[in-house]
């Protein structure tokens, strides 16, 4: 078991933590197949949300919040029935809105994973505005359902009501919808390829700015982030802080960090570098690489 579960995992009904033991392996990085979560609901005779609830430690035991020290563990419960862990990262030193939310990492660790729904988001902390809102961009984002310790359950439309969405804008594939931008750039090279995929599937209706960060580490392991918009603007989720979301959910350090990599459309309104290159120094002495490439069509 990875040592960063130890507390947490004390903080679950001794029959339930007996059958997560085996699955908090080295290479467990929060996610629960439908499969797994229906064995460890049979094994601890608990019925799905009570496991669901139970399980919000072992998801807060992912964050790394050096500023505000406080842990919070959110996870997305997708159409598949498999679960998705995520927590709140803060990058020391830097300006607050650098930090991922619980929510955030919890979804975007699912749309990684090829997710195409949110059905519920279970957090040990009621959300916050911004989080709301980042989940309102879902598809049928007014009616995923939000789990709470304590707490009656209710669709994020009790949570944020009279809601401004993609729909306000005219958009009408919001975030998890399935699309894919292809774009022109000749390359052999893997993490170039693999950084191409991610921006084709990023989500930009507003600025068009597909773009995507790929962090490879000394052994050659590569974790991927992709731009996640928002019709509010400001919950929009940069691809290089769900890239450093996701190195962390895999319990890699940022000093292992060595080739960074952001990839975005010429086409696109804004541009990423600058926010990009800044959440990367604040966490790594490396230079940030940079392509620029054209949308084909």
């Amino acid at each position: 078991m990875q040592d960063r579960f130890i507390r947490s995992i004390t903080q679950l009904p001794t029959s339930l933590a007996d059958a997560l033991l085996p699955m908090l392996h080295q290479d467990f990085a929060g996610h629960i197949r439908a499969d797994q979560l229906a064995h460890l609901c049979q094994v601890s005779q608990m019925p799905e949300d009570e496991v669901l609830l139970a399980l919000l430690p072992i998801a807060a035991a992912l964050a790394k919040p050096p500023i505000s020290e406080f842990y919070v563990g959110a996870i997305a419960q997708g159409k598949s029935g498999d679960i998705y862990m995520g927590a709140n990262l803060e990058l020391p030193g830097e300006a607050l809105f650098h930090s991922v939310h619980a929510e955030q990492s919890a979804i975007s660790h699912a749309w990684l994973k090829g997710e195409s729904q949110i059905l519920k988001m279970i957090v040990n902390a009621s959300p916050c505005g911004h989080c709301r809102q980042f989940m309102n961009e879902l598809v049928d984002g007014a009616n995923v359902t939000i789990l709470l310790p304590a707490q009656p359950s209710h669709s994020l439309a009790h949570y944020l009501p009279y809601a401004f969405g993609p729909n306000d804008l005219h958009v009408t594939t919001p975030l998890l919808s399935k699309q894919q931008i292809e774009f022109r750039l000749d390359s052999s090279v893997p993490m170039v390829i693999e950084g191409l995929d991610h921006a084709g599937l990023s989500y930009a209706p507003y600025t068009h700015s597909f773009a995507a960060v790929v962090l490879e580490t000394q052994d050659g392991a590569t974790y991927c982030g992709r731009y996640a918009e928002n019709a509010a603007f400001n919950p929009s989720m940069l691809p290089m802080q769900m890239a450093l979301s996701n190195l962390s959910r895999h319990n890699r350090e940022c000093s292992e960090i060595r080739r960074a990599l952001l990839i975005e459309s010429s086409q696109g309104k804004i541009s990423l570098v600058g926010a990009s290159m800044e959440a990367l120094q604040a966490v790594a002495a490396i230079e940030l690489e940079y392509i620029v490439v054209d949308p084909i069509g």
